[in-house]
């Protein structure tokens, strides 16, 4: 039998097992809106039973354990979906910021204007800028003479040629700003691998010496999380409860060792990529942030840009083609209307902004009232060109345009799909690993009557022994 010392260790053991409790149950609580902790519970287990002469009796209980309660797979797929999320969020916010450099407005079927959902451009971008030109060359044709209309006719050139050279070099400014937010990324996924390495130390040690490091794993999982967030990672389970972390199939952290981190190199045309940065491996990204600004810059915004251009150049060499053989009130000819071969170069021919009178409307030199060439112009707004797949200036334009709203609706709906499976695997996780503050309220007071109830069992042997020890002196 126990006997009286024996049972007074067991209440002492079992007040310390219910103290545990409420030490882990006020652990829970203060960290109830900390953001990647995982509620624990004490591992309580009853103690080797004692053989006596009626039967097998009880040593009382134990704590053995502070265990965390996680799902591993709900983890992974959480990391999958930051993964995602990353991929797409960078790619929402590129496409918009190119909409915003375009000036125009893209409705929700990604076509730009139009409710009838047609591919139209509307607003005061590139759209309205070539709508306006083409009218100052109607207007000069019906009033080839006019001094007022030919200004007119410089006026819109003006405007549609540096509206040209702004979105040239807004979208090359996007272009840089992906590549900065792709060095950035870079920046950030290398010191997370730091990271998750040291944590990998930390843990295995403080383990290896018999203890628990719940908290360190929660802020590895987070690290983890926030990596996949920029790349998408691939890891596995390393010895001493470390993890080991890939990266489009190369190992980059291998226990509490970076074998390896990233570093970004000009592929060509100043467009950054991701390599190793000591094998100077080229990687195959699939996800995050990093992959998702590259594919915006490389490939949405990239189409546009080219985009822009083609159709500056075309009406470039169409303008230039009608104009050069025309003639000015002055009998000149053989002038350019403009110079310049791309959306960054070109201008309007700086001789006719300081003389109007230069532009070459007629198709001769014997009949300055002559209209020919000035129509021949205005009707450039109906003709379909061969260099812009057989479209019209307008409807090129609108094509470009709508493919960017094609791209940016995809990635809103993305987004939109994402957050909403996030939400849901969040919400899987909570219910396993969140704390939930009146099932803590709950513990705490059961741990409390338990402490309560040693308590009372303490008294009650200390008392018993007053008792015998009374008997033995009187």
């Amino acid at each position: 039998m126990l006997g009286l010392f024996g049972t007074l260790n067991l209440a002492a053991r079992s007040l310390q097992t219910q103290m545990t409790g409420v030490e882990v149950s006020g652990q829970n609580l203060a960290n109830v809106n900390t953001t990647g902790y995982s509620r624990q519970r004490v591992d309580i287990q009853t103690g080797p039973d004692v053989t006596t002469t009626i039967g097998p009796e009880g040593t009382g209980a134990n704590a053995v354990a502070i265990q965390q309660l996680v799902n591993s797979l709900l983890n992974g797929q959480i990391q999958d979906q930051s993964s995602v999320g990353g991929y797409w969020n960078a790619q929402q916010s590129a496409l918009q910021m190119a909409q915003t450099n375009l000036g125009e407005f893209l409705n929700g079927t990604g076509s730009a204007g139009g409710t009838d959902g047609s591919s139209t451009a509307t607003s005061s971008g590139l759209s309205a800028q070539l709508s306006g030109l083409f009218s100052a060359f109607q207007s000069l044709a019906t009033s080839p003479t006019s001094m007022t209309a030919r200004q007119s006719v410089i006026d819109q050139a003006q405007d549609l040629a540096m509206t040209f050279n702004q979105v040239n070099t807004q979208l090359n400014g996007l272009s840089n700003t992906l590549n900065t937010s792709v060095s950035n990324d870079v920046g950030s996924a290398n010191q997370l691998l730091s990271a998750i390495a040291n944590l990998n130390q930390e843990i295995s040690s403080a383990e290896f010496e018999g203890g628990t490091a719940n908290d360190l794993l929660d802020t590895r999982e987070q690290d983890l999380e926030n990596l996949s967030q920029l790349v998408n990672i691939q890891t596995s389970t390393g010895n001493g409860n470390s993890v080991n972390v890939s990266i489009g199939g190369q190992s980059l952290v291998s226990g509490n060792q970076v074998l390896d981190t990233l570093q970004t190199y000009d592929a060509g045309n100043g467009r950054l990529l991701v390599q190793t940065a000591t094998g100077g491996v080229p990687l195959t990204l699939t996800g995050g942030s990093i992959q998702g600004s590259i594919d915006a810059r490389d490939g949405t915004l990239a189409t546009v840009q080219s985009g822009i251009n083609i159709l500056a150049s075309t009406l470039i060499t169409q303008v230039n083609l009608y104009h050069n053989s025309g003639y000015s009130l002055t009998s000149s000819t053989g002038a350019n209307f403009f110079n310049g071969n791309d959306a960054g170069s070109i201008t309007v021919n700086q001789a006719l902004v300081d003389n109007p009178a230069l532009i070459q409307a007629s198709d001769t030199g014997n009949a300055v009232g002559n209209n020919s060439v000035a129509l021949q112009l205005a009707q450039l707004a109906s003709t379909t060109q061969g260099g812009l797949n057989n479209e019209t200036f307008s409807d090129a334009y609108s094509q470009t345009v709508a493919g960017l709203g094609n791209a940016l609706q995809t990635a809103n709906d993305q987004v939109t799909n994402q957050t909403a499976v996030s939400s849901m695997l969040q919400a899987q996780r909570d219910s396993v690993s969140g704390v939930n503050v009146d099932e803590e309220m709950t513990n705490l007071m059961t741990f409390q009557r338990g402490y309560e109830a040693s308590a009372q069992l303490v008294t009650t042997i200390n008392q018993m022994m007053a008792d015998i020890l009374a008997m033995k002196t009187s």
